[in-house]
């Protein structure tokens, strides 16, 4: 590795990859790629987090989904590509950095009252979920890194990864870890095809690799503009968020069709239908690329193992660190 800025990301492999976690992650993780230090977490032990009662699927999803990583463009010769329960120094950074957290700045944190009011048919009110910003700070602390790719939903975890950072600091008199900065997407996040948060959980996205037939049925699902009641009504653009798609997915054509919609030369049929041509259009290398893989076995497997070596070395060094700090080993 260079002596770049260094960065972490990761994902839970839960299911498809799909067009949120394109806009918002990948395409951004392929450009990175050229001015950063860049390690790409499979977090499995996030994904356990949720689905402790049925994980019999994290291990192929995990081999899936760093082949979907691959066939986005994430290039394993320019970034450190990893599974997180590889390296069992996230667990034990994990459990120093829990025992330092008061509860009450892990209890603000917005996703854990989110997912449990949100998430049905798991029981998610757990020890452990209410631990995941924490397990997270341990993720991104072990590898020092600088900065971490996120959407503005993500920054609240972020900040509590820095005030442990300083509290750290505070009661050990130990400067190890710098204070991780955000690198904010630039592209605003794509809501599900329900006007919810895009999510495997709520089964409300369009996976990057599926099919045209079943990207055209999905999007003549999603919801429009709620105050548009007949096509010859005026459109509101700025509501729809079929409209917030054409400016994620095509962003030059986007000024018109808003025009469009707002002046009613456009229905929404017309606009659904013209935005699964554009998102078959845009997911096709993506497809060919996936479809020349192995099915995400033996080039995953080794892809996984290089990248755990590279991982455990500084993260073994980080530990010995954070050992001597607070008096242990």
């Amino acid at each position: 590795m260079t002596s770049r800025p260094r960065i972490l990301s990761g994902m839970r492999p839960t299911g498809p990859l799909h067009l949120g976690h394109w806009v918002g992650a990948l395409k951004n993780w392929v450009e990175l790629q050229g001015k950063y230090d860049c390690f790409f977490m499979v977090a499995d032990w996030h994904a356990l987090m949720s689905e402790y009662e049925h994980p019999a699927e994290i291990r192929r999803r995990s081999r899936e989904m760093v082949s979907d990583w691959l066939a986005a463009g994430v290039d394993p010769s320019r970034s450190v590509i990893f599974r997180q329960s590889d390296v069992p120094e996230h667990l034990e950074l994990y459990m120093v950095l829990s025992i330092l957290s008061p509860l009450g700045w892990v209890e603000r944190v917005p996703t854990y009252k989110e997912q449990v009011r949100e998430v049905t048919g798991r029981f998610l009110a757990t020890y452990g979920f209410l631990g995941y910003p924490v397990l997270q700070a341990a993720d991104i602390l072990l590898y020092k890194a600088d900065a971490v790719p996120v959407g503005e939903d993500q920054v609240p975890h972020l900040e509590l990864a820095r005030e442990i950072v300083r509290r750290f600091k505070f009661l050990y008199q130990a400067e190890i870890f710098p204070e991780p900065k955000p690198l904010l997407t630039q592209e605003a996040r794509l809501l599900g095809l329900d006007g919810r948060k895009m999510s495997k959980s709520y089964d409300n996205f369009v996976a990057l690799a599926e099919v045209p037939e079943e990207i055209r049925r999905k999007t003549q699902k999603m919801f429009t503009d709620p105050k548009r009641i007949r096509m010859n009504d005026p459109g509101h653009p700025e509501t729809c968020n079929v409209c917030h798609y054409w400016k994620a997915f095509a962003p030059e054509e986007a000024p018109r069709i808003w025009e469009e919609c707002r002046t009613s030369k456009r229905g929404c049929t017309q606009n659904k239908q013209e935005l699964s041509e554009r998102l078959i259009q845009a997911t096709e290398k993506f497809r060919a690329r996936r479809s020349r893989g192995d099915g995400g076995s033996s080039e995953a497997d080794q892809i996984l193992r290089s990248g755990a070596g590279k991982a455990r070395e500084i993260a073994q060094a980080t530990m010995r660190e954070v050992r001597q700090a607070v008096g242990l080993g």
